[in-house]
């Protein structure tokens, strides 16, 4: 396995773990920043792929 699959692995995992931490503390205002900020992450990212593309 290459570094770079590796670390994609690795980021992957600790994304489920923030994700269950978040669900496990039971915290509704918790569990909605989580949401919110993946979602804002996914739509800066895609608006950054097409401006620099």
């Amino acid at each position: 396995m290459s570094i770079n699959k590796t670390r994609g692995l690795l980021y992957r995992i600790a994304r489920i773990l923030g994700d269950y931490q978040a669900i496990s503390s039971g915290s509704p205002r918790k569990m909605a920043n989580r949401v919110g900020r993946r979602v804002t992450g996914r739509a800066t990212g895609r608006f950054m792929r097409n401006l620099f593309k």
